[in-house]
């Protein structure tokens, strides 16, 4: 299918945000009336510009306000719709764009509604033009797309269809049923929008808060199934009034709005499929994501000074130095089914991830079913491969570059015996596996992440939540695989003076927060690691008195809990949750060691407000000392 996207969605001039939009691989634009009036050059310069990028203009928009008003402004209307044909007429463009009138006097007799859309639709016949008519969500007496194509059944004119918005009909939950029953050559275009879910004025919530589809929590797929189930084969469009995409680089807005439109084809496609009828053959269909069985491993990019010092914190939380790369500065660190990477070799991408960020984590590795599988669907979505340098005899692993520039990895088989010389882990396995890796967002980046991994990888999004820190909030987004064998929390704040917004600072970006190991026995583990010299989070001890009071604990298990400085929750179904925070590393990123009983599927969310001020007075008395 055709891919459009509007001009009110992106940032920058009129050429600047055409440039981005062909560069994407977009088929065609909406051209905004806005863009058209700001810019220096005619109409017909514009058409121009779209002809050399290849980019079809597809629509002009928005025409507003013409149906159902005073009588004696009509012809006026009339006259404003003709100079309109004329100028799209030098665009080169034939559809436009007329959404619903939202003027308090706006008439509500639907007959003369209809009969000032037909003399607008006879209007646009004499200039050879297509008229799409839209129910805005907040019209003032046609807000629903049911409403529109009624007017448009009783108008019955040619050059009058109906343009159905994916935003306008889900803000309002209205029924999608109608969806099927409209003829796919009266629909003039198709516009998509996703949008977190938002108790508010829908005006507020469309002008600020849209997003891309997968981005936000509205079906958009189950918008677009029924068009395309029912034979629409135009234009799916983007129109995304989002203040912080208006704000970003163009570029990476259009890669991300491209990856939306191919996502909810997809699962629109999929839909289609699940209700026993044929998939189009035009809608993309790329592999699906294969079973996930894990975190292969988290690479770090480090220097020797710092290999040296990351690799004695991991020593004192347990893990061996199991294996030397066999030609580069690379170090295997393992315990249980973890793996961690120290990387400082010269001239590598984790060179340049290093003198950018610091240590930091530069990769990491997934475990699945089928790694062929996954890298053809991250090439289909459009993803960059990443080639490294690959020497006589070693291991090429498929891979893909993430939002931030970091490398993911898609694993299947044993990828270090012909990389490593390998030495057998020796010691006491107190950490078993990676449980999760949580990452620390910049608030401009969160979408695009959520997006990478709900369109390449399949994800789900699990949970958001807003949680306090001493000064300021936080919210996070957990994103995981069906089977819940990996699982990312993507961590943002506003407030630049919360825990997560100074380590991202440090960080100098998107980049890991925490990864959190799970074990067994949760007092004897972390009673090993203090022995081993693992510096841990001191918890006020009032934190324990509530915990009793809150959860009715026996008093000889939260002595326990106090003398250990463990965390606690309980889900009210027998689940029960216990963690530790390690200090923080770098004051960049921290572990946090866990154990899960009887089938608590959280993250102790409720702890989060002491965690945050616990680490807060660290980085006080640290920064005092220093």
């Amino acid at each position: 299918m055709k891919h459009s996207i509007a001009t009110v969605s992106l940032s920058g001039t009129l050429p600047e945000k055409l440039q981005a939009i062909a560069a994407a691989g977009f088929d065609g634009v909406e051209i905004f009336e806005n863009d058209l009036l700001y810019f220096s050059g005619s109409p017909a310069d514009i058409r121009q510009m779209c002809a050399d990028l290849n980019l079809e203009i597809m629509l002009f928009q928005p025409f507003r306000d013409f149906e159902g008003g005073p009588r004696g402004r009509l012809d006026r209307q009339l006259d404003r719709a003709r100079r309109k044909f004329e100028l799209m007429a030098q665009l080169g463009t034939d559809r436009l764009l007329v959404c619903s009138n939202v003027s308090p006097a706006t008439s509500r007799d639907n007959k003369l509604i209809a009969e000032d859309l037909h003399r607008l639709a006879e209007c646009a016949a004499e200039h050879g033009m297509l008229v799409g008519y839209e129910a805005l969500a907040w019209g003032a007496h046609i807000y629903s797309y049911r409403h529109a194509w009624q007017l448009v059944q009783a108008v019955n004119h040619p050059n009058l269809g109906i343009i159905l918005d994916s935003f306008h009909t889900l803000s309002i939950e209205d029924d999608l049923s109608t969806l099927s029953q409209i003829p796919p050559e009266k629909i003039v275009f198709v516009q998509l929008a996703d949008a977190p879910k938002m108790k508010m004025d829908v005006l507020e919530w469309s002008r600020h808060y849209r997003n891309f589809p997968g981005q936000g929590e509205l079906d958009v797929a189950a918008f677009v199934k029924p068009l395309i189930a029912n034979g629409y084969d135009g234009p799916l469009s983007l129109e995304v009034f989002n203040d912080k995409f208006r704000a970003a680089p163009g570029t990476g807005t259009t890669r991300d709005a491209r990856t939306s439109l191919f996502y909810v084809e997809e699962q629109a496609g999929r839909q289609i499929q699940a209700e026993k009828q044929p998939r189009p053959a035009d809608v993309f269909h790329p592999p699906l994501p294969p079973e996930y069985r894990g975190m292969e491993f988290i690479e770090f990019a480090v220097n020797d000074e710092h290999a040296e010092s990351l690799g004695a914190v991991l020593e004192q939380f347990g893990f061996c130095r199991t294996g030397e790369h066999k030609t580069k500065n690379v170090h295997l660190y393992q315990q249980g089914d973890i793996r961690l990477i120290l990387n400082a070799e010269p001239d590598s991408l984790a060179d340049a991830f290093f003198a950018a960020h610091g240590t930091s984590v530069c990769a990491t590795a997934y475990t699945v079913a089928n790694a062929q599988q996954l890298y053809d669907r991250a090439v289909g979505y459009g993803c960059k491969i990443y080639e490294g340098k690959v020497g006589p005899n070693e291991r090429h692993i498929l891979a893909v570059r993430a939002p931030n520039g970091s490398l993911q990895y898609f694993v299947d088989s044993n990828i270090y015996d012909a990389d490593f010389h390998l030495a057998p882990q020796s010691g006491e396995t107190l950490l078993e596996r990676i449980d999760h890796a949580a990452f620390g967002m910049t608030p401009d980046t969160v979408e695009s992440w959520t997006l990478h991994f709900r369109a390449i990888f399949g994800f789900q999004i699990e949970a958001d939540m807003t949680l306090a820190d001493p000064y300021g909030l936080m919210k996070s987004r957990v994103l995981r695989s069906e089977n819940r064998c990996v699982r990312h929390p993507l961590n943002v704040s506003s407030d630049q003076n919360t825990v997560l917004s100074r380590s991202v600072a440090t960080y100098k970006g998107t980049g890991l927060q925490h990864i959190a190991f799970s074990c067994d026995d949760i007092f004897s583990t972390v009673q090993k690691l203090r022995a081993n010299g693992a510096r841990l989070l001191d918890i006020p001890d009032n934190y324990y008195d509530d915990l009793q009071a809150r959860f009715g604990l026996e008093d000889e298990f939260t002595n326990r809990l106090r003398e250990h400085h463990l965390l606690y929750d309980a889900d009210g179904a027998g689940g029960e949750f216990l963690h530790v925070y390690s200090e923080p590393v770098e004051e960049r990123f921290f572990f946090e060691v866990i154990q899960r009983i009887n089938g608590y599927d959280q993250y102790g969310a409720a702890n989060t407000p002491v965690r945050l001020m616990a680490q807060d007075l660290y980085w006080k008395r640290h920064h005092e000392k220093a």
